[in-house]
């Protein structure tokens, strides 16, 4: 089985990430979501296994640029066309592993879920 490791190419995150796969020799295939794009389906699926408070970077220079009216009463709808607006928003990495995603990236749980 293919996994498919989404996110932005230049994400120093992302760049661990994938660091951490080449070492583990996981084969793997990148989609760029910012060139690219994401579709609704993907992000609906994240938020329904994770909850879009975690698949939601709240975190980052996007979502902090947003309005006060833009960041107010976000539910998983909202946060989905948030993150269809502007796919930065979206937490990184998202690795698919089939019927799983792992968000974000710590080795200890790549391990877990890999080896």
């Amino acid at each position: 089985m293919a996994y498919i490791l989404y996110g932005i190419k230049a994400c120093d995150t992302m760049k661990k990430a994938r660091t951490w796969l080449d070492e583990h020799q996981v084969e793997y295939g990148f989609h760029d979501y910012k060139s690219a794009g994401i579709d609704r389906e993907h992000l609906a699926r994240w938020c329904d296994e994770h909850g879009w408070q975690v698949v939601l970077n709240k975190a980052g220079t996007t979502f902090r640029k947003l309005s006060d009216e833009q960041k107010a009463d976000i539910d998983q709808a909202k946060a989905i066309e948030l993150m269809l607006a502007q796919p930065s928003m979206i937490k990184r990495p998202v690795l698919e592993l089939g019927s799983k995603t792992l968000i974000g990236f710590k080795p200890d749980i790549y391990a877990a879920a890999l080896e």
